[in-house]
C-alpha cells in the first residue's frame, strides 16, 4: 500500500503520437489530475524574459506574425542541432520543472481544492519524462505501445510533424524500448479507444486497490 495520505505519481511514456494525451486523458475521467509539460512549456514561451531569451538566441524567425514564439517554428531549428536544444533545455527546463513541482505540491496537499471528487492520483503526461530523469519521481509508469505507422498517421492527421520530423526528434530521446522496459505497465493502443479506455480503467484499478484509494 502506498504512503498515507500521499496521492500516487503516475508517468506516461511512449513515442511521439502514440496517445499518452489520450492516455492522460482518460485518467482525469477517473478523478486523476494531470499536469500537462507541453501547456506550461508554451504558456512559459509568452512570458517576456523567456521569450526575450528564446528571440535573442535563435532570431526573429521563432516569432510568428503576432510576434509570439512559434514553438512548431522552434522545434524546427533545435531538432537539427543538439547544442541548440541543450541551450533551449537550459532556458526552458528549469521553470516548466519548477512549475510541474508546484502543481505536485498543491495536489498532494490539496491546496485551495474545491474538487469534488478530490484528486485521486497526479498524472505526469511530459514528453522528455524519462530522459530529463523524473522517471524516479513516478509511483508508477506506464507505457503507451502504438505501432510506428499508426503514430505517423496521427501525427500527419493532427499537422504535428511528418516522419522524417518524428525520426529526427526521437534520435534525441531514450529509445521506445528502453521506456517500455522501465514502465510497470503498457497499454496497447493498437485496437481503438474503447480497448485503450479500458485498459486504463483496469490499471487504475490496480493502483487504487494497491493505493488502499477509494
Amino acid at each position: 500500500m502506498g504512503k498515507v495520505g500521499k496521492k500516487p505519481i503516475i508517468g506516461i511514456l511512449g513515442g511521439i503520437g502514440s496517445g499518452k494525451s489520450t492516455v492522460a486523458a482518460e485518467f482525469a475521467k477517473l478523478d486523476c489530475a494531470v499536469i500537462d509539460a507541453d501547456k506550461i512549456a508554451h504558456e512559459l514561451l509568452d512570458r517576456k524574459d523567456i521569450k526575450e531569451k528564446v528571440v535573442g538566441l535563435f532570431g526573429q524567425a521563432v516569432l510568428d506574425s503576432s510576434k509570439r514564439v512559434d514553438s512548431s517554428k522552434l522545434a524546427d531549428i533545435v531538432f537539427t542541432d543538439a547544442d541548440k536544444l541543450c541551450t533551449l533545455n537550459r532556458i526552458i527546463h528549469p521553470f516548466v520543472l519548477a512549475r510541474v513541482e508546484e502543481l505536485i505540491k498543491q495536489y498532494q496537499a490539496d491546496v485551495g481544492a474545491v474538487r469534488e471528487p478530490p484528486v485521486q492520483a497526479i498524472v505526469l503526461d511530459m514528453p522528455l519524462l524519462a530522459e530529463v530523469g523524473w522517471a524516479e519521481r513516478c509511483d508508477k509508469l506506464i507505457f503507451v505501445d502504438c505501432k510506428r505507422q499508426s503514430r505517423v498517421d496521427r501525427a500527419k492527421k493532427l499537422c504535428f510533424f511528418d516522419e522524417n520530423k518524428i525520426k529526427i526528434r526521437e534520435n534525441f530521446q531514450i529509445s521506445l524500448d528502453k521506456k517500455a522496459t522501465i514502465s510497470d505497465n503498457t497499454i496497447d493502443n493498437n485496437s481503438g479507444f474503447s480497448a485503450l479506455a479500458k485498459q486504463v480503467t483496469d490499471i487504475f484499478s490496480g493502483i487504487k486497490d494497491k493505493w488502499g484509494l477509494s
